[in-house]
Formats: C-alpha cells, structure tokens, sequence
C-alpha cells in the first residue's frame, strides 16, 4: 500500500478543513494517509523535510493552489535521486491547477483519485527575483494580475472564486501601465503592458481560461502579454473568461522555456496567487520534473 504525506492548509477555501474529516474520508476509502497542518512556508518546509527523511515519496496537497505552491516549494530542494509523486485535493477558494484535467474542487474525489493513482509527469517552474526565488506549478503574474492577487487576499473568504475577479477590477482601477522588456527565447516585446502571464497551466484566477493551449508536459511556457490602454480590459477579460482572447489586439502571445521581464518599475510579482516580491523576473522551467496524480 502507498503511504501517502498530506499537507492541509485548515484556512483554504471558504469553511476551514477539518483533518477528522479528511481522516474519516480516507480510513473510509482505505488509504493510508499521515495529515499535517501547515499554513505557512516554514511549517511546510519542516513537515515535508521530515517526510521525506521518513522515506515518503507519494504528497498530497489539501487547499486551494497556494496550498499546493507551499509543498511545491517544500518539497523540489529535497528531490534528489527518488522521484516524488504529487497529488492536488481542490478545496480552496480558487483551486485552478486542477481545472487543466478537468477537476472541480471536491474532497471525496480528489481522494479517489489516490485508490489508483494515474500518473502524469509535468514541468515545474522556476521563478528568480532579485532578492528570493520560487518553485510554482501553475502559472505566474507581473503587472495588475499580481496587484489582483494582493487585493484578493484581503477579501472575504466566503466570496469564494469570486474575489478574485472582484480582485481584478480593484486593483484595475488604481492601476498604470508600465515599460517592459519580456524576452520569450528569440522573440522580445518592448513598450507598454499591464501584465505579463507566464503560463505552465490552463486556468487561473478562480476560473478563468487564461491559456487554453497550454500544456503541462510539453516543455513550453504560454506567456502572454497585455498591452495597450486599460480600457481595453472591459472587452478583453470577459474573453478571458472563455480563453477566447488569444486573437484580441491587446494580447500577445509566444511560447517558450524561459522568459525574462524587466522594468523600470518595481512591478508586483506572483506565483500560483502567492506573492513572490516586486521586481524583474528570470523564468524557467524542469521539464517533467515530477509525477502529477490526474
């Protein structure tokens, strides 16, 4: 039987986790499951290391995507010459990782999916700031979207998917385009924008179908940059939301295994809806780095 490490986050979504029910869930299913609670990076980092020590190589995340970012981050400095299995459980407010193979947010579920476990192996990514850097799985942000993120966090929690995109038009309103270089492999975009999407997944921000033809597995980021006048937003995001904007004017998009963004302007800089910094960023990405259960 695989032994399965669990890392709840007891505040994702809009009603906190109970680790009895999750145990309830599980002993139900017959899965053999260690539950930890961890809501902060150094929590993560401390319970994971000493996972692994114990010989676990099968984690299970329990929240929302930052849950997932928080054991991402935990667990990539202690891959070595064991490969680590990951599963995502959608429970938090935004929970988008999932939605790329067709999963809604479901304890029960989610679960299920560890009887048997399918297996996909994807990319993960790699943020460098200035002065930090990251792991991530799902897609990063420089410019308003970043801004979005800050402004959600404040949000009441009973909002539920729906404060990220009251999010948005928040931080829209109080946002200023900006310069930016972002170098894409061979290809450069130079000029104003208002934000930059790096993408690995298909979804972000409680639903939105930011990069319909992006693939986990492929090795290739979908970046896509938003230019011209921020009124444009009132006729971009609503395509967005159907991942029908590929073809607007003020969106252009190229795809690549490394991206660079620069600024003149400390820009707000966020990963899998956390928060990295301000600043230039240097991405990349470790093609199929670990194994996904789908």
């Amino acid at each position: 039987m695989i032994r399965w490490f669990a890392v709840v986050n007891p505040a994702a979504g809009s009603r906190r986790l109970r680790v009895s029910r999750l145990k309830e869930v599980t002993d139900g299913l017959g899965l053999d499951v260690t539950f930890s609670v961890s809501s902060t990076s150094p929590e993560a980092v401390a319970a994971v290391s000493h996972a692994v020590e114990q010989g676990f190589t099968h984690f299970v995340s329990v929240g929302g995507d930052g849950t997932a970012h928080l054991l991402i981050n935990a667990l990539m400095p202690a891959q070595g010459a064991q490969r680590f299995t990951v599963a995502v459980i959608a429970a938090g407010s935004g929970s988008d990782l999932m939605r790329t193979f067709g999963h809604s947010k479901g304890i029960e579920e989610g679960f299920e999916r560890l009887i048997e476990p399918d297996r996909y192996a994807i990319d993960v990514g790699v943020m460098v700031l200035k002065e930090r850097s990251c792991y991530f799985l799902n897609a990063a942000n420089v410019g308003v979207a970043a801004a979005s993120a800050a402004v959600a966090a404040r949000l009441p929690r009973f909002l539920g998917g729906l404060r990220y995109m009251i999010a948005f038009w928040l931080a829209l309103a109080r946002y200023r385009s900006s310069e930016l270089t972002v170098v894409v492999g061979r290809h450069q975009f130079g000029g104003k924008a208002i934000n930059v999407v790096v993408a690995n997944g298909q979804f972000f921000g409680g639903g939105m179908n930011i990069a319909p033809r992006a693939s986990m597995a492929d090795g290739l980021y979908d970046v896509q940059v938003f230019s011209g006048p921020k009124r444009q937003a009132f006729t971009v995001m609503p395509r967005v939301l159907r991942g029908s904007h590929l073809t607007h004017r003020a969106v252009q998009r190229y795809v690549g295994s490394e991206v660079v963004i620069s600024s003149k302007v400390d820009l707000l800089v966020e990963a899998d809806g956390e928060l990295i910094g301000r600043g230039g960023a240097t991405i990349s990405l470790l093609p199929r780095a670990i194994d996904l259960v789908i």
